[in-house]
């Protein structure tokens, strides 16, 4: 069985800042981190190559040189092999032309029996990419995966999570299903897993290489662009009242009439 895992790096949510002036990101000195729901997709992977026994587990990435580093952290917990489609044709993409480049990079490695993905990324919270990326291979998808009963005989059974509860969905293979955080805990790194990592090679590729002209990857062939990032006014500190209700109520609207709010 094949397996391949779709992971994206991305900044480390504790320590974003935006540039006033440019409205970008500023991403100099900013730690980057395997995308939590990814990390949850990988595990998912790990776990059924551990109960079908003949599996091979690759994870495919899109991104700049750096994000090598996240590719030997999904090694190193287990993965069997890794791939960086990396090129500045890439750069500026979208939903679209990203599930485009990790389409070219599936057909390139042979295609999967399964592919898992993160629910979605967060530095974009879109959730666009897995459903984009299973339409582009012409392969069913299951989104919002809690749980994954049985995969067996062709087919999978999983849980799909919904606001209220649950649906159970039988899907055939070879198919695309996006994990959420409640499918599984994340293994952590093995010090003979970091070692192994560092010995094995990270395959990149290029537009060329996955034959993609660059006219259909990258800003070039993404529809969507974001014209402004910004991030809100600071507020002011909150003030915690405390007596009883009828005390707490008066001082209130003592506070209130102070600022002429009343």
């Amino acid at each position: 069985m094949r397996i391949i895992v779709c992971a994206k790096q991305v900044p480390d949510t504790n320590e974003v800042r935006i540039d006033p002036v440019k409205g970008t990101l500023i991403r100099d000195g900013v730690p980057s981190i395997l995308n939590p729901d990814d990390a949850n997709a990988l595990e998912a992977a790990l776990q059924l190559k551990e109960q079908v026994g003949n599996a091979a587990v690759s994870v495919l990435s899109m991104g700049p040189p750096q994000a090598s580093y996240m590719l030997r952290e999904c090694l190193a917990m287990g993965a069997d092999d890794a791939y960086l489609l990396s090129s500045r044709a890439f750069g500026g993409a979208d939903t679209c032309a990203t599930s485009t480049t990790l389409a070219a990079g599936v057909r390139k490695i042979g295609g999967a029996d399964i592919i898992f993905a993160g629910r979605q990324a967060i530095d974009g919270d879109t959730a666009q990419v897995g459903p984009q990326l299973a339409q582009r291979l012409g392969l069913p998808v299951v989104t919002y995966v809690q749980k994954i009963r049985s995969v067996s005989e062709g087919k999978a059974v999983v849980e799909r999570q919904l606001e209220d509860g649950y649906e159970v969905i039988e899907v055939k293979l070879p198919c695309l299903l996006t994990c959420v955080k409640e499918l599984n805990e994340p293994r952590y790194m093995t010090v003979r897993g970091i070692v192994e990592a560092y010995e094995k090679e990270i395959t990149v590729w290029n537009e060329k290489d996955v034959a993609l002209d660059p006219a259909q990857c990258g800003l070039n062939a993404s529809p969507t662009q974001v014209h402004r990032s910004f991030t809100p006014p600071q507020k002011g500190k909150g003030k915690m009242l405390s007596g009883s209700i009828s005390e707490m109520a008066a001082q209130l609207v003592g506070e209130l009439n102070e600022k002429h709010l009343l």
